[in-house]
């Protein structure tokens, strides 16, 4: 008997971000990019950037990079120097939902 195996598709989980999860950055920041480990649905896949009172401050062009399947971008005004919190939420090309958070600051 022969059994061949499919990978199993799953859940899309952050790869890498720009800025780094909980880092300190000293230069500007113009957007907030994550990579994930597989591809995301444009019309399902969102970041949000808030400061530290709450107020959202990005520009609300959250999108998945048209070069890359995998990265969602969202552009911010110059950002002053403060604590950001990330919230994403992404449906993978498999209908499968994830979402999370980070934080940075900005020096």
């Amino acid at each position: 008997m022969l059994i061949s195996s499919i990978p199993a598709s799953g859940h899309a989980f952050p790869d890498h971000s720009e800025p780094e999860v909980g880092s300190t950055v000293s230069g500007p920041v113009t957007s907030v990019r994550i990579w994930f480990d597989s591809d995301l649905e444009p019309l399902f896949s969102t970041i949000v950037v808030k400061n530290s009172a709450g107020k959202q401050v990005d520009k609300g062009d959250s999108h998945v990079a048209p070069s890359n399947d995998a990265l969602l971008t969202v552009d911010v005004p110059p950002l002053p120097p403060g604590k950001y919190h990330v919230y994403w939420s992404v449906v993978a090309r498999d209908t499968h939902r994830t979402e999370g958070d980070f934080t940075f600051t900005v020096k």
